[in-house]
């Protein structure tokens, strides 16, 4: 594949501008561009790489002559892989880019539920001493729900598993010999929300997911489950969840994504301010090591298409095979 010119539409680590330029690929870096100045200028690249800020709609696929469009991190609900699709434009992520940031918060958003560390040291920092207020409890043996074993859901169970917890899991594209693997329990999801004590989710938003846990799962978790989600807003219902935290169903949330961002509806700034939610702005991938690691491992793919370095041959991001199949 022929790659002579690339627009670097959303702030990355220079890593990713200096490796394209090394094997001999043009860069701009142009940011925060309108819909309507990035269609104007979208027809003069063969490359596109974009963060969450920059929304590749059709209108923009459509307008360019785009060869491949590249995410520096996971998800690509951002782009529309079915119009790039269409057009023979190959979509790539990094999927494991972020993984180990991700997975941490993750781990942090867990403990911090547990022992009210959020609240506790507000509430200090305030002038008070309320330690009966903010008894906790340990996560050892208690049981970790995970949904979606994929890197970052594998990363969580390992490092729960040495603070002692049980861990299940289910993931429609893993085996049950395969969860074992990394000691995770296969279950139908059916079966891990009455049993779990802490669930998170760690699943792509897709039209399968979306509002994944609403009400009616909710109902059904056990009493007093508590929450995580430093996957994608949308996947847990947020009016649904609001109402089990009042409730007391849910007694605690752990909250890096929302349907919004920035937050714009009222049911979203309600769960925020939540007494019992532990919210945070999109924190999963802002580490300094993700950050160089993702804009390392989009420009390493984009050079493995253009077959003009041996050093880099893999494209293990690609979200539309079939298209490189084509070309």
């Amino acid at each position: 594949m022929e790659i002579n010119k690339v627009l670097v539409a959303d702030a990355v680590d220079q890593a990713c501008v200096d490796l394209l330029k090394e094997n001999k690929i043009d860069v701009d870096c142009k940011f925060k561009l309108t819909k309507e100045q990035l269609i104007k200028e979208i027809p003069n690249y063969d490359g596109l790489i974009v963060r969450s800020d920059t929304k590749v709609t059709k209108e923009v696929i459509q307008a360019s002559k785009l060869k491949v469009i590249g995410r520096a991190g996971a998800g690509v609900d951002n782009i529309d892989v079915d119009a790039a699709t269409k057009q023979s434009i190959v979509v790539l992520n990094t999927p494991g880019g972020n993984a180990i940031s991700a997975c941490e918060l993750t781990c942090t958003l867990i403990t911090s539920l547990a022992r009210n560390v959020v609240p506790g040291a507000a509430s200090l920092k305030a002038g008070r001493w309320d330690r009966k207020l903010f008894s906790g409890h340990e996560i050892y043996c208690k049981v970790l729900g995970i949904v979606g074993l994929g890197r970052i859901g594998r990363e969580v169970a390992v490092r729960m598993q040495a603070w002692g917890m049980k861990t299940v899991g289910f993931d429609p594209i893993v085996s049950a010999d395969d969860a074992a693997k990394f000691n995770v329990k296969f279950l139908e999801l059916d079966k891990i929300w009455p049993i779990a004590d802490y669930i998170t989710v760690h699943v792509p938003l897709i039209p399968e997911t979306r509002n994944l846990i609403d009400a009616k799962v909710l109902a059904q978790c056990k009493k007093g489950v508590k929450i995580v989600n430093v996957a994608r807003g949308g996947i847990i219902d947020e009016h649904a969840l609001f109402q089990a935290l009042e409730s007391g169903q849910c007694n605690g949330a752990g909250l890096d994504v929302y349907e919004q961002e920035p937050p714009t509806e009222e049911i979203t700034w309600k769960l925020i301010k939540h007494p019992k939610v532990v919210a945070t702005p999109h924190l999963g991938a802002s580490t300094t090591e993700a950050q160089v690691r993702v804009a390392v491992e989009v420009s390493e793919q984009f050079v493995a298409l253009t077959k003009t370095n041996p050093s880099f041959t893999e494209t293990l991001g690609i979200i539309n095979p079939s298209v490189v199949a084509k070309k």
